[in-house]
């Protein structure tokens, strides 16, 4: 038996003289048709019931590699241009903590877990698609190429938000979900009103929760940013907060700036340690959680917690405490 992989179609021409049968049977299929084939229970069950092109193997099989074989390259590509694209990289990093697998090796994983299962992993990342979809925008419209003679023409710019054509429509529509679902997620009650106390997991069911509904931190700063004209990273905690509550987006940066002024204009800090805190301030704009943990990974070649605590002379937990009730003060919806 072989299997061929025919990208230029000769497959056609010999058919007539040779019994060989090529991998993908339709190379036009579209993601979101193999998703449906493999979520939908009866075409599930039909697939699983019906022979592949080998003898071990089942249609559900076959959909499941031409799947896998897109997501793939779509994933794949990402990962090489991440390294230069922080956005990309940001997107790739969250789709690694929501999935739990790295999303250059996302292929893999649906293959070992085998039809069955890979449709139960794709029904729990309800959102795939649309993540994919961001992913595909983020990498650039190579994806998409557009070939012609003719003379280049901008005749108009417009960005879509899924269902809704306007950002103003995307962001009502953020507001409502994220109203109701306030009393159903008790992780998101924790971001609207003290989100202080937010641990990693429930930072990591909050953008799973609204990646799944099309709510990614980048769509939703591309919105305020096509509706306001300002671009302001407020971090997905300054989106849902300012849903809820009302308050004015910041961008985290700056809230760590004004946290960590705070900071060092209350204590009687050394040289060293003001030097000690302004490295942590540094680091600080890249993480939303701000506990022992991040200063340990962010500072492991310094010593980690340990050792900025001694610095600091064992008043680290306090710093921490402060900086979280400076950047996020309690509010309540």
């Amino acid at each position: 038996m072989f299997r061929i992989y025919d990208p230029v179609d000769i497959y056609a021409a010999l058919q007539d003289v040779n019994t060989m049968k090529p991998l993908v049977k339709d190379p036009n299929i579209t993601l979101e048709q193999l998703v449906d084939e493999l979520t939908d229970d009866e075409q599930l069950e039909k697939a699983l019931n019906s022979p592949g092109e080998a003898p071990d193997e089942t249609q559900a099989d076959v959909v499941l590699s031409q799947l896998s074989q897109k997501l793939m390259r779509v994933l794949r590509k990402a990962d090489n241009k991440a390294e230069n694209r922080p956005e990309l990289k940001q997107k790739l990093d969250e789709l690694h903590q929501s999935w739990g697998v790295e999303p250059k090796s996302l292929h893999q994983h649906l293959h070992q877990l085998g039809p069955r299962q890979a449709s139960e992993f794709i029904k729990q990342h309800s959102g795939l698609l649309n993540q994919l979809a961001e992913v595909k925008s983020l990498v650039g419209s190579e994806y998409m190429p557009l070939i012609s003679d003719h003379d280049d023409e901008i005749r108009e710019r417009i960005q879509s938000y899924g269902v809704h054509d306007k950002p103003e429509d995307y962001l009502d529509s953020f507001n409502e979900f994220i109203k109701q679902q306030l009393n159903q997620s008790a992780a998101l009650a924790v971001v609207v009103n003290k989100p202080r106390d937010l641990t990693r997991e429930q930072l990591r069911e909050v953008k799973l929760l609204l990646d799944n509904h099309g709510y990614s931190e980048a769509r939703l700063q591309s919105a305020v940013r096509n509706q306001t004209n300002k671009d302001i990273a407020a971090s997905i905690i300054g989106y849902i907060r300012r849903a809820a509550l009302g308050e004015a987006l910041i961008p985290f940066e700056q809230r760590v700036a004004n946290a960590m002024d705070r900071i060092l204009t209350q204590h009687n800090w050394t040289p060293n340690q003001r030097k000690w805190l302004e490295r942590l301030a540094k680091q600080l704009v890249h993480e939303v959680i701000i506990d022992r943990e991040f200063v340990n990974h962010r500072f492991a070649d310094d010593g980690g917690a340990r050792q900025m605590d001694k610095v600091l002379g064992e008043q680290l937990d306090t710093v921490l405490e402060e900086l979280n009730e400076a950047m996020w003060p309690n509010k309540s919806a």
